[in-house]
Formats: C-alpha cells, structure tokens, sequence
C-alpha cells in the first residue's frame, strides 16, 4: 500500500511508514487483532482458498473495490487495476494448487503443477529422518521426563 499508520504506536515507536506504493490502499494500526483459520474464495479465479488470517488494522483505499477473496461472506482484500498484484490479510492462499497455478498463468508464468501439500509432508518426513537418524530421541526425552 501507500502507508501503514500506527497512530496508537501498537507495533512500536514508529507511528507512520511509507509502503512499496504497489496498491492504492492505505492500512491502519487497531488495538483489536484478528487470528483465525478461513476457508475462502478467490475472486479472481473463483476457485477455493485455505489458510490463516491474521491482521491489527483496517485497510481502505481505491483498490479495494477489486477484493482478492471472499472470506467468510466478506470482501477482503485489494486487487491492482491490472490483477497483477494481490493484497490479503489471509496468509497460506498460495497453498492452493488450483489458485497458484491460475495466478501464475495470469503472470504469462507456467506452472509446474505440484501437489503442494505433498511436496510439504514429503520435506517434513526427510526432516524427520535425518532427526532419527542423528538424534537419539529417547535419550531427549527420558531428559525431558
């Protein structure tokens, strides 16, 4: 967006900061923080959405009258007047093969069309394997005991 205000100084002593100027939108700091888990819809792309939202503020300005998703029966979000650039307060949207693979194509980007979930329990499962491989588990947790 344009700026992020913080005129309760929430975030700390900078009250006013400048933004990459990327969206017409302009985004204040609230006391009130917003966390929980969405499911949602892109505008865009009419296609579902899953992730967190996770937000102190409210975000206002021209371009958010191009919402990027539906989230819970609400609008949320900004959309630049060519669609290239995309502002939520959802986190995770990219987690959405479907949608992933849609915006890129959007960006002239082909896809590699992976199942990213998969790709996710298959990185945690090597993690894994090196621990068990190097840590001796039980020790650390008679330890913990």
């Amino acid at each position: 967006g344009r700026t992020v205000r913080d005129p309760d100084g929430i975030e700390g002593s900078v009250t006013e900061a400048e933004g990459l100027g990327l969206l017409d939108i302009e985004t204040v700091m609230e006391p009130e923080k917003t966390v929980r888990n969405v499911s949602a819809r892109s505008v865009q792309f009419d296609l579902p959405l899953e992730g967190y939202e996770i937000h102190l503020g409210r975000t206002t300005g021209p371009d958010t009258i191009r919402p990027s998703a539906i989230i819970n029966g609400a609008e949320d979000g900004a959309v630049s007047a060519d669609g290239k650039v995309i502002g939520t307060y959802m986190h995770g949207l990219f987690g959405a093969d479907g949608f992933r693979g849609k915006f890129l194509e959007s960006l002239g980007i082909r896809g590699g069309g992976i199942d990213y979930r998969a790709e996710v329990e298959r990185a945690l499962d090597e993690v894994a394997a090196e621990l068990e491989a190097h840590l001796d588990c039980d020790a650390i947790f008679g330890l913990a005991r």
